[in-house]
């Protein structure tokens, strides 16, 4: 009897999983299709030389050599990736922060203001691109237009090496109203008892703001970091509309490279080592900020 219902059992198991495995099979069959079959091609084409007419031609770590031994531009790609990363996303998180900090106070018409700062976010890169290129205009541009009427000279802003970068940091904090959300929401669930406490302890404004309001933003910090982190590392259309990484290569970033190599010279096997390196790159930041987080990232409710 025991063995009569541990097989039926068994029998409506198997049911109810090809039932589930039939619903779920549109999802499984793109997965597979569309994800792991062409991340594992690009695995192997990394190791290949291919131009699309020809048949791949497997050359071992041939691609990463080059890479890493004889491509000079890889290097001042990897540099421009670096310096977007290493100063563009403190910046970017800082600002974001900062203006959530103070449209979280009570201001009259504090919900167009919200709205003015976060629709940036959701204007497309080619819209954005056009309005900063009438912005950065040596000649007519919004910006330098205000420095001739104060008697100063217009700034090269994109067609300078020294100053392309930074003017695309500037677009990119001008769009950080997601960023700007996220934070208020963080802001909004910091729990009112513990800034009571700290009045009753004597805080001014600033400790309260360091010691309670910032530590218990820190997950969401954590959160719009990496995000940023991830996607500086991906960092394209912008570069690409508005200075196709020029003037002299000071804004050749890595996705602009890896996309030139693909489908401008067709060296397939070479951009698919540079997605794979890529990948690498993005995942060693990733663990470095996960693993420094147990040092400044507070949870409400951990025990110390």
């Amino acid at each position: 009897m025991l063995a009569r219902r541990q097989k039926r059992s068994h029998v409506r198991a198997r049911q109810e999983f090809i039932k589930g495995a039939l619903f779920a099979s549109p999802w499984i069959v793109g997965f597979l299709l569309w994800t792991i079959y062409p991340t594992l091609s690009s695995l192997y084409y990394s190791f290949t030389r291919y131009d699309v007419i020809r048949k791949p031609q497997f050359v071992g770590l041939g691609n990463y050599q080059e890479m890493i031994f004889s491509d000079q531009t890889f290097r001042i790609v990897l540099g421009n990736t670096l310096y977007m990363v290493v100063f563009g996303v403190p910046l970017a998180v800082g600002l974001a922060f900062l203006l959530a900090t103070l449209l979280n106070n009570e201001l009259k018409f504090r919900p167009v203001y919200r709205t003015i700062f976060f629709l940036p976010s959701i204007v497309p890169a080619v819209a954005s691109a056009e309005v900063w290129r009438w912005v950065y205009n040596p000649q007519y541009g919004l910006i330098n237009s205000l420095l001739r009427s104060l008697d100063m000279k217009a700034v090269p802003w994109l067609s300078s090496p020294s100053l392309s970068k930074l003017s695309l940091i500037i677009i990119d904090c001008w769009a950080q109203g997601t960023a700007m959300v996220i934070f208020l929401a963080a802001l909004q669930d910091v729990p009112r008892a513990l800034y009571d406490a700290a009045e009753v302890d004597g805080a001014a404004t600033l400790q309260k703001f360091w010691h309670v309001t910032l530590p218990m933003c820190t997950p969401s910090i954590l959160f719009v970091t990496l995000t940023g982190l991830i996607g500086t590392f991906q960092y394209f259309a912008l570069g690409w509309l508005l200075t196709a990484g020029g003037p002299k290569q000071s804004t050749e970033f890595y996705s602009i490279y890896l996309y030139r190599n693909a489908f401008l010279y067709f060296k397939m096997g070479y951009a698919s080592a540079l997605a794979w390196v890529l990948f690498l790159l993005v995942l060693a930041f990733t663990i470095v900020v996960f693993r420094s987080s147990a040092r400044w990232v507070y949870y409400g409710g951990e025990v110390t």
